[in-house]
């Protein structure tokens, strides 16, 4: 199973998320013209038993009519960035592998790995660049893989939840320009900056959903000074880094109405770009879902509809 493996039996994907109290699932098409239309939202309670779960979502789907993406979570995934090898296309992974194997924390034959670009300033040529590896352990692939099996249902690719939030960013990306796009949930926040479709930024922060919504004053505060610094810090770097890139804005995935204002609000005061709250309505023809329309679920399923974005990758 690659991670970015392409199969183009179907239109459209069915993108699966297993969270710590459900599965959630979202199912994307791309028209030839006009907005990406989401089809269909749903969640299924107690995504512990992932086969029942599966086999559930099967007895309510005709399941050979799409093409599945199951998305890994945080935890079961590293993504490391690495400086590209100076081979050849075909012995890419093989270096790769030998760069990852004093960077994981189990043995490099235990991996499944794959790779994602990171494109260099076409006007400088021949100066090394970096990329992106996605390593997982054989052990999670084949226990994902096997659950779709047993449950009857197709997998066709394996995604992150990195490259979820780039297919939003995309979406939003001004032309010629890059976009910052952070979002929150109960495993933290998730930094990120992609230009001309590709990710070339992705960095966590240590702060969840939860703890933006306490409702002591102090804390709240002391949380938005710490992830404005943490902003501030991550998009300087970046700056340096990428000279040719410009950062448009920063956008704010969906947190609730309060919590969105209140961050928004604070940021734009505190960092130096326009800071924008993110509303699907905007990107997404939700009308088969009407409620898409509340930042609520917006929220909860942000990172699923992100993974049902998705367009083929190239691959390496």
């Amino acid at each position: 199973m690659r991670f970015f493996a392409k199969n183009k039996k179907y239109a459209g994907w069915m993108a699966i998320s297993l969270e710590r109290d459900c599965a959630r699932i979202a199912h994307v098409t791309r028209p030839a013209n006009g907005k990406p239309v989401l089809e269909m939202l749903t969640s299924f309670p107690n995504a512990a038993n992932m086969i029942e779960t599966l086999k559930l979502l099967k007895k309510q789907l005709n399941a050979q009519n799409y093409r599945y993406s199951l998305m890994l979570s945080q935890g079961e995934f590293q993504l490391l960035s690495v400086e590209s090898p100076n081979v050849p296309p075909d012995e890419l992974k093989n270096a790769m592998r030998w760069r990852l194997k004093d960077m994981l924390d189990y043995h490099i034959d235990d991996a499944t790995i794959d790779v994602l670009d990171i494109p260099a300033d076409k006007a400088i040529q021949g100066r090394a660049h970096s990329m992106y590896a996605v390593a997982a352990r054989n052990q999670i692939i084949s226990e994902r893989q096997a659950a779709f099996e047993n449950a009857g249902i197709p997998l066709d690719v394996i995604d992150i939840t990195d490259l979820a939030q780039r297919n939003v960013s995309v979406l939003l990306e001004p032309e010629g320009r890059g976009l910052a796009l952070l979002s929150f949930d109960g495993n933290g926040g998730l930094l990120t900056v992609s230009y001309a479709g590709e990710l070339y930024l992705s960095r966590r922060i240590d702060i969840s959903l939860p703890q933006l919504q306490t409702k002591d004053a102090d804390s709240k505060n002391a949380i938005y000074e710490r992830i404005a610094l943490e902003l501030q810090r991550s998009l300087d770097n970046f700056d340096r880094q990428h000279t040719f890139i410009t950062t448009a804005k920063l956008v704010l995935a969906p947190l609730g109405d309060e919590i969105s204002k209140d961050l928004q609000a604070y940021l734009a005061a505190n960092i130096y770009m326009a800071v924008e709250v993110l509303n699907f309505a905007d990107v997404l023809d939700i009308s088969k879902v009407p409620v898409l329309a509340h930042q609520d679920s917006q929220q909860a399923f942000f990172m699923t509809i992100g993974a049902a974005l998705r367009h083929e990758e190239t691959v390496l």
